[in-house]
């Protein structure tokens, strides 16, 4: 999009918050710019929050001496200690700092790392709420704003908050109107932020399990990232057993904005298993790959003729589940781009839309509202609201 790509640097660690972290990778480069992931560990590959594993474009190590526009600081823990305690990643911030360019962090590393380098004394910020008190202790001013800007300063408080954090800093680097088209394609920030999340019901049937709700989630070359990580998180957050699988040959698959997935499993050694639901991420190409998957299509045709749930995000209930006929009978909702591949339209301006044991969802901005609601329907109410609090949906 943007005519003159800007670089920016997204460190990464043992223990990151992978929702944050993806989130920042995929929505920046949906702008134009340049993003280099660089771990601080001594391997390319990091083990972060919630058993998911990422891959980093580098090392720090090897780009120590590079110059970026913006520097971006995931949270999650032990990630953010790691962050703080890295001595070269602490210079570069510092000297981003001096020279006059951009630094931001969001849920606890606004406070361990960028408060404990001294870089926000006297600035107002915020962080993830039980780090406040830590925040204020930095002689920070501290903030309860989903997004906090102070000058060449930006703060956010967690995964919730992590798109329009990332849509901010997009506006920063190249101003409003190219943030503005980043956002209309990922359908955020949603109506009144901060409120209680909602989603559209019909056919209203009980979702089952005997003791752990199994749940996979099948992703391919060009899957969506954000998409896929956001049901993986929140679902694991809230106990449930997920596997991700991949339908290539692969584990390691790239995604559709060019970030690392990395599956647990091969499709191939789970096709013998039950599973309470299975859910698929959207992304273009990633859905058009998860189409052309018999095995996997054969999967989704025995869930839905047992009447388990099954569901998908942005592209894939129209690449996916309507060639299929696993849509026939059913109201849901897709990506705006390719509303106009469901032969029943009705439903496509939800965010989510739950019809019996069919889930959908639009786009990466609706992603985390919709496994919320399948938290909602594995576990109840109550449940799903603890972790949109905790998670600041």
């Amino acid at each position: 999009m943007a005519s003159s790509a800007k670089k920016v640097l997204i460190p990464i660690a043992h223990g990151t918050e992978p929702l944050e972290a993806v989130a920042m990778i995929t929505v920046l480069r949906r702008s134009g710019a340049y993003v280099t992931v660089a771990s601080v560990e001594n391997q390319v590959g990091v083990d972060a929050c919630h058993g998911i594993k990422m891959v980093a474009d580098t090392l720090l190590s090897d780009i120590t001496h590079s110059i970026f526009d913006l520097i971006m600081l995931p949270g999650g823990l032990p990630g953010g200690e790691t962050l703080k305690n890295c001595k070269p990643l602490e210079k570069m911030v510092k000297k981003q700092d001096t020279d006059g360019r951009l630094n931001a962090a969001i849920c606890c590393a606004p406070a361990l790392a960028l408060g404990t380098w001294g870089l926000l004394e006297g600035k107002k910020a915020t962080c993830y709420p039980v780090f406040m008190e830590k925040l204020a202790a930095t002689c920070a001013t501290a903030s309860e704003s989903r997004v906090e800007i102070d000058g060449r300063i930006v703060t956010s408080r967690g995964p919730g908050t992590t798109i329009e954090f990332s849509l901010t800093l997009i506006e920063k680097l190249y101003g409003k109107q190219i943030a503005n088209d980043v956002s209309s394609i990922i359908l955020l920030p949603r109506p009144n932020p901060g409120e209680e999340f909602t989603f559209t019901e019909l056919n209203q049937t009980n979702w089952t399990f005997e003791e752990t709700p199994q749940i996979l989630v099948p992703i391919a070359e060009g899957s969506d990232e954000i998409e896929a990580i956001a049901v993986v998180d929140i679902l694991r957050r809230a106990k449930a057993n997920v596997v991700i699988a991949s339908v290539s040959n692969s584990l390691e698959v790239v995604g559709s904005h060019k970030a690392n997935l990395v599956a647990d499993v091969l499709l191939d050694e789970v096709l013998e298993k039950s599973f309470d639901l299975i859910m698929l991420p959207g992304g273009l190409n990633g859905a058009s790959r998860l189409s052309r998957c018999q095995k996997l299509v054969n999967l989704l045709k025995k869930q839905a003729e047992a009447n388990k749930p099954y569901g998908g995000i942005c592209a894939s209930p129209a690449y996916v589940f309507e060639p299929h006929g696993l849509l026939k009978g059913k109201k849901a909702t897709t990506h705006p781009v390719v509303s106009n591949r469901l032969s029943d339209q009705s439903h496509v301006e939800h965010r989510v839309v739950v019809d019996g044991n069919l889930i959908t969802s639009r786009a990466p901005g609706t992603a985390m509202e919709c496994a919320l609601a399948i938290v909602e329907k594995f576990y109840g109410r109550e449940k799903a609201l603890q972790l949109a609090k905790a998670t600041l949906v």
